[in-house]
């Protein structure tokens, strides 16, 4: 463990880091609209002294890019700092109560964007420039929705190694879900709805549809890995009709080592025993984005460091998988190895009950700090 680790950790504010989240959550910042939260951590980074480098996404949306040290960075805090859309355009706004901070994106990933900040802000404090380790902060956009800060950020860097800010409740995940994106169409016949024998009801052949494949072992949620959940659906709204065409769109989550080419081939072939099933089934499948999962293994220099940390902080050990999507699977098919680490819990997030424990938050700035001074290590 550095010998400077507890001074490290008294240059680390509360109360500079509760105001910071809170500023944060009160900017609206939705995918595609993030220009005035990366105008505020721009502001807060330039007036302490850091270099901060816009790069460009497309008009008027960038990363930015923030080195610490005076060496290539070997290691990078990512944090997103896009949401989903507001639940409540006149509630989505930040509410500190009895040691939880309330709002849109608090917990994903408002919260370990502040404890990243706060990082940097700690270590400029603690070290002279010359002693800084080689790390970097990059906030990126467009995470809520394609990805393309981060895939921005990979087409000119890779460093070794990433720490993406993720609500994982301080769990340590090296390993990663896959992700397989599912869209059905079924087609109908339109008629009156007083006589819906007369026609095709797309809706009630996609239910048909729907039913059959959750009937598959694949998807049976009691015993497979699969994480699968029904994201969208809707028909055709022509009035007092039967509706023509009805749209589908499932998430399936899969887990580490399994292989989204062999999910949507087994979804491929299930949808073939529908169409002998379901009369007149009329069926379109699309396979839109898939990312494989990972797992990184607990023999590194990192899993190391936090053995030995979380005591300290006492925190509990372990490791686990990260069930959702995110970056991270950007950053390992581009040969970076990625950690997902963060305060707030997976659960709460996208809902409008969403929140993060601030003490979490807290230990997160710590956290991150002691993994920065770690980085010759990698």
């Amino acid at each position: 463990m550095p010998l400077n680790l507890e001074d490290l950790w008294k240059a680390v504010d509360p109360e500079r880091l509760r105001r910071l989240l809170v500023e944060m959550v009160d900017i609206y910042s939705p995918s595609g609209k993030e220009e005035d939260i990366q105008l505020f951590l721009e502001e807060q980074l330039h007036g302490a002294g850091f270099a901060v480098r816009r790069q460009e996404v497309e008009e008027e949306r960038y990363n930015l890019v923030v080195p610490l040290g005076w060496r290539e960075p070997r290691l990078y805090l990512v944090g997103h700092v896009d949401t989903i859309a507001a639940w409540d355009l006149e509630d989505y706004g930040a509410r500190d109560a009895q040691g939880l901070i309330h709002g849109l994106g608090s917990a994903d990933m408002k919260g370990g964007c502040a404890a990243m900040v706060e990082t940097f802000l700690a270590l400029a404090t603690a070290l002279p420039p010359e002693q800084r380790p080689p790390v970097g902060l990059l906030l990126v956009v467009g995470e809520e929705e394609n990805g393309d800060g981060s895939a921005t950020f990979l087409e000119s860097t890779r460093p070794p190694w990433v720490v993406i800010g993720e609500p994982t409740g301080l769990n340590p995940c090296f390993a990663h879900y896959g992700y397989l994106e599912a869209g059905f169409v079924t087609s109908g016949r339109r008629t009156h709805s007083s006589l819906p024998e007369l026609g095709h009801n797309a809706v009630e052949s996609m239910l048909r549809v729907l039913l059959h494949l959750g009937r598959d072992p694949l998807f049976e949620r009691s015993s497979s890995e699969i994480a699968y959940s029904i994201r969208e659906l809707t028909s055709s709204r022509a009035g007092f009709v039967v509706p023509d065409r009805c749209e589908a769109w499932i998430d399936l989550h899969l887990p580490p080592t399994g292989d989204p080419a062999e999910v949507e081939a087994a979804i491929r072939a299930r949808a073939e025993t529908a169409e002998r099933l379901i009369p007149d089934l009329d069926l379109e499948l699309q396979f839109n984005f898939a990312a494989r999962g990972y797992d990184l293994g607990t023999n590194n220099p990192l899993a190391r460091t936090l053995a030995a940390l979380y005591p300290e902080l006492g925190l509990k050990g372990g490791t686990d998988a990260f069930r959702s999507h995110s970056d991270g699977n950007l950053f390992f098919e581009a040969g970076v190895k990625p950690l997902i680490l963060g305060p707030g819990a997976l659960e709460v997030a996208h809902t409008p009950d969403e929140h993060t424990p601030f003490a979490e938050v807290l230990a997160a700035a710590k956290i991150y700090a002691a993994l920065c001074m770690q980085v010759d290590s990698l």
